[in-house]
């Protein structure tokens, strides 16, 4: 990802008034974005390759366009703590009062306001002088979208909804800079709908499962508004690597927006309260290494793989990754899990080192606290490639009067 400040006005793909405001990628941006902005008659005295180069250079820009992947702010935002010197010059220099003061698209709003994010869609779309553009260079690509029949995939139709089977290694709406790859798009095309989908909910992307896409902007609230108010049941199916005894199991999560998600046992003022029921929970066959290879499952040398332990969750609060990090916490992490299943592991290898497991440590302070937590999450893995033994296997709302179920899970097929 890079960032650009637009020093005159210009559309994003044909015009040559584009200012680097930041130096994150691999190659050079300056050239590439000198090259992608430069206008027609600029190319003439260039040489067929070249011209091809810039052609190709001019759909990279479009596609990422057309990806979700090009940001723009009609005022910087205030730079992070880890920029340099030249960026933060440029920052002041756009920001000036008197500088804003003389920029039409901003009168009547404040700074705050037009400091927020909104996504370029269109190609030939007009930028302002001193607007700030975030360009994701690499967007987080989900190829398993192509590999799917989608409609094989579909659970029910209905005037207001649809609720998709949701396949593992997928986004339901997508991420910051990938809005094409996603469930909503591909079930879409699938339904051959006039009408976009719309996301009411979210589950990871390497979960599969149950989901459900409002067909309209006022079921989606409507939908919103069930969750909110508990109207709305989801049942799980994990498969844990290790037995985990059923009843409710509560946690306390730290509030951190990145990964992994750390929790504790004990309670921790300002995390966040995460609770599930262990419904059910039984002994059966390890996958063998064939069926863990054709879903993506990735070998994270577990030491006992003869058995796992399938068990059906109520989830009662909805954090991301909650039912992935309770299971890990209390030391039965999910098949596949490469993120939490290492952690786990060395907990296993050096009892006690985890600082908010049962045998959690005391702290003296809240920075001492954090510096904990940074430690402990640096014990985690990656994110999975494409699926983990997590289903959505069931969702209903209406005290039941809406029901649907995803079928059997990879691991039972």
């Amino acid at each position: 990802m890079f960032r650009l400040v637009i020093s005159g006005t210009a559309d994003l793909v044909n015009s040559a008034s584009v200012r680097v405001d930041s130096a994150n990628t691999r190659f050079n941006k300056f050239e590439f974005w000198s090259t992608v902005v430069n206008s027609g008659s600029k190319w003439k005295s260039k040489s067929v390759n070249a011209v091809r180069q810039n052609d190709t250079k001019i759909r990279y820009v479009a596609d990422l366009i057309h990806f979700g992947a090009v940001h723009y702010a009609l005022v910087c935002p205030k730079p992070p703590l880890t920029a340099s010197s030249e960026e933060i010059k440029l920052y002041k220099e756009f920001t000036k009062p008197s500088v804003l003061r003389k920029r039409p698209s901003i009168k009547g709003k404040t700074v705050r306001e037009a400091q927020n994010t909104f996504r370029v869609t269109q190609p030939d779309q007009l930028v302002e002088a001193g607007t700030y553009v975030r360009v994701h260079v690499r967007p987080k690509r989900f190829p398993r979208c192509y590999e799917v029949d989608w409609k094989s995939r579909i659970i029910a139709v209905t005037e207001s909804y649809v609720v998709l089977n949701k396949p593992a290694g997928t986004s339901v709406g997508g991420t910051t800079d990938n809005i094409e790859e996603t469930c909503v798009t591909f079930a879409s095309r699938a339904l051959e709908l006039t009408t976009p989908l719309r996301t009411t909910h979210q589950i990871d992307n390497c979960t599969e499962g149950c989901v459900v896409l409002a067909r309209t902007k006022d079921y989606c609230s409507v939908f919103h508004r069930k969750i909110r108010e508990k109207q709305v049941k989801k049942l799980y199916l994990a498969l844990a690597a290790a037995y985990v005894p059923c009843g409710v199991m509560t946690h306390y999560m730290r509030p951190f927006r990145k990964s992994p998600k750390i929790i504790s046992e004990r309670f921790i003022k300002g995390w966040n309260v995460c609770q599930l029921e262990v419904l059910d929970c039984r002994r059966v066959p390890w996958p063998d290494a064939l069926v863990e290879e054709k879903y993506g499952i990735e070998n994270i040398d577990w030491p006992n793989k003869e058995f796992a332990y399938e068990c059906k969750v109520n989830l009662l609060t909805g954090r991301t990754h909650q039912i992935r990090a309770q299971l890990a916490g209390c030391g039965a992490p999910i098949v596949g899990d490469s993120m939490y299943m290492p952690a786990v592991m060395a907990e296993l290898a050096s009892s006690g080192l985890n600082p908010f497991g049962k045998y959690g440590k005391q702290f003296e302070s809240e920075a001492e606290r954090e510096l904990a937590a940074e430690e402990w999450a640096a014990k985690h893995g990656k994110e999975p490639r494409v699926a983990i033994a997590l289903q959505a296997c069931q969702i209903s709302w209406d005290e039941g009067d809406h029901f649907y179920e995803a079928g059997p899970p990879w691991w039972a097929q």
